[in-house]
């Protein structure tokens, strides 16, 4: 088993920082060498694919044309959710999957990162009663998979009725008229979906596994790839003993065979002052459906986000998916149709889309109806291709996208340990909650939030606001760049922090952004 190095520039912290230096001698190592697994793709999935191939002692490089998490992986609602929708639908197995993903998740791997959210079901005139005992009882057999996956209730609050008063107490920009009460329900709210992989990877790194962004595959065998570093143009080849893709929508584009049918989730985001009062996520179900709901998720940060969308994503692939108005549109009706005052086109300060990667069955129908269970594939070559899940099971998708790669190059692997591996910066609640240091800081970076405060030592502006008004400070900034891989002004703006989503708060922050990080990649 391969250990951390320490970080030569400060020892407190572990052989998992990653940054432009570390990727340089790298790079220059890693085509005299042979690894075991070579992982193509950084988002969730990949990122957790090194992880799991790492902590059982395997040879990892992992690559990604962009950046960790620049895909589909950044464009989440930010949830780990116990699978109600799947419930709804039928899918029991893929329900309780990710009920006990998420119970992973909540009380071992990442409790810093993942915490519980209440959620209201407003019981609005537009929810026929019979609607509302299905979503009930639906409620109700996810509290039962939260008991099965062993997740107690001081994590994980149950499920009860709300009164009028009750639910407009912790949702007050509902309409009240004909409100006959709501549901009070629990899930799990993710911090921030990039940070997660963010996570994944200098766990990964800690581990000896090379990480590597800018890295595009041009050509992908059974035994390596044929590999173009995008900061400098020159190409060179990789050689492995298996190969997992984890490229998501990009992934069959990668090998012969792989249909994939993407579909576009799209969110809004509004300014917590547009549903003042906010106290709760907001569950609200769509007109003729009892197994998709329009989310509500406050943020915590002066935003909201709502969505989402489900619809046939045909055509090219585009590096970043573009919300349509008519989605949009979609969204402001279903929110309007439960507000005392509906949110306007004008509330709308940000909008985002991602393309999930479902396997094309080849059955038409709508893409809201496609299983999100995922799927391991292996190619004539050997070559694993891991498609299909979501957010909340990364890490069950990633263990088994290695156990196909040991198991078709006949590697000597043990047994995942990822479920009981915390990732960088976790610590039990109890632990978390003494830490010196702002507590916004404690939710993102974990036990590494005191590190953060201690920039100020040597610039005590780094404890500022990068821009008035907003929480990200600079001391966030250049610890993306020292430890976190980011080696541009968008790897800061748009996935270590999301400053991005909200584009005046982006151009706002470019500035800071810009001369922020020639200085902290020289530290």
């Amino acid at each position: 088993m391969k250990t951390p190095e320490s970080d030569a520039r400060n020892p407190e912290v572990p052989g998992t920082s990653l940054n432009a230096a570390r990727r340089e001698r790298e790079l220059a190592e890693l085509p005299g060498e042979v690894v075991d697994v070579l992982v193509v793709g950084l988002g969730a999935t990949g990122a957790g694919a090194a992880l799991d191939a790492a902590s059982r002692g395997l040879s990892v490089a992992a690559i990604d044309a962009h950046d960790l998490a620049f895909g589909t992986s950044r464009w989440s609602s930010k949830l780990i959710h116990g699978g109600l929708r799947y419930l709804g639908s039928g899918q029991v197995d893929v329900a309780y999957e990710s009920a006990v993903e998420r119970g992973v998740l909540m009380r071992r791997t990442a409790p810093h990162l993942v915490r519980a959210l209440p959620f209201v079901m407003p019981m609005t005139p537009a929810v026929p009663r019979s609607s509302a005992l299905a979503v009930a009882a639906a409620v109700r057999a996810g509290d039962v998979l939260r008991l099965s996956a062993r997740t107690p209730r001081s994590v994980l609050p149950g499920p009860r009725r709300l009164s009028a008063v009750e639910t407009l107490r912790l949702a007050p920009p509902l309409r009240p008229y004909g409100l006959r009460g709501g549901l009070l329900s629990w899930d799990g709210q993710l911090t921030d979906d990039a940070r997660l992989v963010t996570a994944l990877a200098r766990t990964a790194a800690g581990l000896g596994a090379r990480v590597l962004t800018r890295c595009r595959a041009v050509a992908l065998t059974g035994d390596g790839a044929q590999v173009r570093d995008e900061l400098t143009g020159r190409e060179f080849g990789v050689r492995a003993r298996s190969v997992v893709n984890a490229a998501g929508v990009w992934a069959g584009g990668l090998v012969d065979g792989v249909r994939l049918r993407p579909s576009r989730g799209t969110h809004i985001v509004v300014g917590a002052d547009t549903l003042r009062g906010l106290t709760a996520g907001m569950q609200i179900p769509v007109p003729g459906s009892t197994s998709r709901f329009l989310l509500v998720l406050p943020q915590g940060d002066g935003r909201v986000y709502v969505g989402l969308t489900d619809v046939a994503a045909d055509g090219p692939i585009p590096d970043v998916p573009e919300p349509t108005e008519s989605e949009i549109g979609f969204l402001l009706d279903i929110l309007g149709s439960a507000l005392d005052v509906p949110v306007r086109r004008s509330d709308v300060i940000g909008a985002y889309a991602g393309l999930r990667p479902l396997l094309d069955l080849g059955r038409g129908g709508d893409t809201a109806d496609i299983s999100r269970r995922h799927a391991v594939l292996t190619s004539p070559d050997g070559v694993v291709t891991i498609v299909g899940g979501k957010l909340t099971t990364y890490r069950r998708m990633a263990q088994d996208a290695v156990d196909a790669a040991a198991r078709a190059a006949g590697l000597d692997a043990p047994p995942s340990r990822t479920a009981r591996l915390p990732l960088v910066g976790a610590a039990p609640r109890d632990r978390l909650d003494v830490l010196d240091a702002p507590s916004r800081l404690v939710q993102r970076y974990g036990t590494e939030a005191p590190l953060l405060t201690a920039l100020a030592a040597e610039d005590p502006a780094l404890l500022e606001p990068v821009v008035p008004g907003l929480p990200v400070l600079g001391a966030e900034l250049a610890w993306a760049v020292r430890h976190e891989g980011a080696l541009e002004v968008g790897d800061l703006l748009d996935r270590r922090t999301r400053i991005g989503l909200v584009a005046p708060d982006r151009a706002a922050a470019l500035p800071a952004a810009e001369a922020l990080l020639p200085r902290a990649a020289l530290r």
